[in-house]
């Protein structure tokens, strides 16, 4: 049976089909390993488990459990929560922490993301091989199971968690705002009533929610909770127009990523969001005697270039980093970065242990939006000024051969630089101004493509150009 998980442990988590790879055995021998690995290593007393609204969620926390009590550390279930909710009951009580969901994967997947005390990153290289290793081995041989030692407790920890994200961002002060929420039938249905809602010793926020999908059904019966697909969205941008709101909000099923939508039901670039955010806190730490040369932001390298242009122009650091939450979560811990964010709709947060919260950020662009008198399609007009392609996805057989075919080219283009930090990236600074990125899928035979220039016309050329490469077509033309 050995090698049995190599398809479930992922390069940050691990994800796969409830039964037939996922289900209460493997569970529970990835338990009894992150014990090993994780909790009796560091010498943490106690775990902290959370699922999502998933059907199998329920079963196989208890059983991840079950195996880490096996080996006397304690477990603390928390249940229902967003992945957010995690890391913040991880930060809060200082424990290493397991989150069962398969985040924005159809129904039949389930998964679970693992953090140490602080709700600290755990990649393949980091922990997640040597958990994979020893559970293997207890699934090779079941009779080196243990007998329970470890208490179980159950917490709450919805209000504190929803508590400490309000006392990060006052609303208090901005203008009244109407805002559409679509939970996608998953955790934000649960934790933004408990945001938004009364919190004792706060003013109440003047906000109006309008929600959409907010009640928890794992089999999602109204639309994937994937907001990365525009077909997820539409219902979201009519209701925004229709109830004539100042934003909308979409959220995965575990919560921890964000989208907006503007007052015109217009899509905000996610890169327009870690702008606006990063403005935000650098503001914030130049005013308490920072100085600005001092604060660093992270941002991956497929965000638009007008990230790192911004926060140059504020005189604070950007640090551009690989895609992939532990690279940036590991990259802001090392610079003790202020905030990071992604592309992909993932913003971390120096105040939230470092880790990514999609309701922390969700919060920010509020205060941002209710404190000046614009809509928010021309507040972030200032964020966006070139043209992007957005992420687009290619089947390939070879994806090396695919990215040595891009590189051959733009060897022939006059003032094209090249770099390797995540697949291939290619600048083309002098006018017209582009950049593009080409890196390959950690689980799927894709090779991912994301390009920017200065305008729509150069941005198109490119894009098409690099896609006629990566899929074998015409000749292609020169920049």
């Amino acid at each position: 049976m050995s090698g049995q998980l190599a398809d479930l442990v992922k390069a940050y988590d691990v994800r796969g089909i409830v039964g037939s790879q996922l289900n209460a055995e493997t569970t529970y021998a990835l338990g009894a390993a992150f014990a090993q690995v994780i909790a009796i290593p560091e010498r943490a007393g106690r775990v902290v488990v959370g699922h999502d609204m998933r059907p199998s969620s329920p079963v196989l926390a208890d059983a991840f459990a079950a195996g880490v009590t096996a080996h006397g550390v304690g477990v603390d279930l928390i249940g229902l929560c967003s992945t957010d909710g995690l890391y913040y009951a991880s930060g809060a009580l200082n424990a290493p922490g397991a989150m069962f969901t398969a985040s924005h994967n159809p129904a039949d997947y389930n998964g679970i993301k693992v953090c140490r005390a602080g709700a600290r990153p755990v990649s393949i290289d980091t922990g997640l091989g040597r958990i994979r290793t020893v559970a293997e081995d207890y699934l090779d041989h079941p009779t080196a199971q243990r007998t329970s030692t470890g208490s179980t407790a159950v917490l709450d920890l919805l209000d504190s968690y929803a508590a400490f994200l309000r006392r990060l961002v006052d609303l208090s002060r901005i203008r009244p705002l109407t805002v559409v929420i679509d939970a996608g039938n998953g955790m934000s249905g649960l934790t933004a009533p408990a945001v938004f809602g009364a919190i004792p010793g706060l003013s109440a926020a003047p906000i109006r929610i309008v929600p959409l999908y907010f009640e928890l059904d794992g089999t999602f019966p109204n639309h994937p909770a994937n907001p990365l697909d525009p077909a997820n969205l539409l219902d979201l941008q009519a209701a925004v127009v229709r109830e004539n709101a100042d934003l909308g909000l979409a959220f995965d099923g575990d919560a921890d990523r964000c989208f907006v939508i503007d007052e015109r039901g217009v899509p905000v670039s996610p890169s327009a969001v870690t702008a606006l955010i990063a403005a935000r806190h650098v503001a914030r730490e130049t005013a308490s005697g920072t100085r600005a040369d001092q604060v660093h932001v992270v941002h991956n390298l497929i965000c638009s270039r007008a990230v790192p242009e911004l926060i140059t122009r504020l005189g604070a650091c950007p640090v551009r980093t690989r895609v992939g939450h532990s690279f940036i979560k590991a990259e802001m811990a090392r610079r003790d970065a202020v905030f990071g964010g992604e592309h992909s709709g993932h913003y971390y947060f120096r105040d939230f242990w470092f880790a990514d919260t999609g309701m922390l950020a969700a919060l920010h662009v509020m205060a941002a939006l209710g404190s000046q008198p614009d809509p928010l399609s021309r507040l972030v007009q200032q964020y966006s000024p070139y043209a992007g392609s957005g992420e687009m996805n290619s089947r390939v057989s070879n994806a090396e051969e695919a990215t040595e075919r891009i590189r051959s080219w733009a060897d022939e283009i006059p003032g094209v630089t090249q770099d390797d930090l995540d697949g291939l990236t290619l600048r083309h600074d002098a006018p017209p101004m582009w950049w593009l990125n080409v890196r390959s899928s950690n689980t799927e035979p894709l090779l991912r493509l994301n390009v920017e220039a200065c305008d729509q016309a150069t941005m198109r050329r490119m894009r098409d150009a690099a896609l006629d490469l990566i899929r074998q077509g015409a000749p292609v033309p020169s920049a």
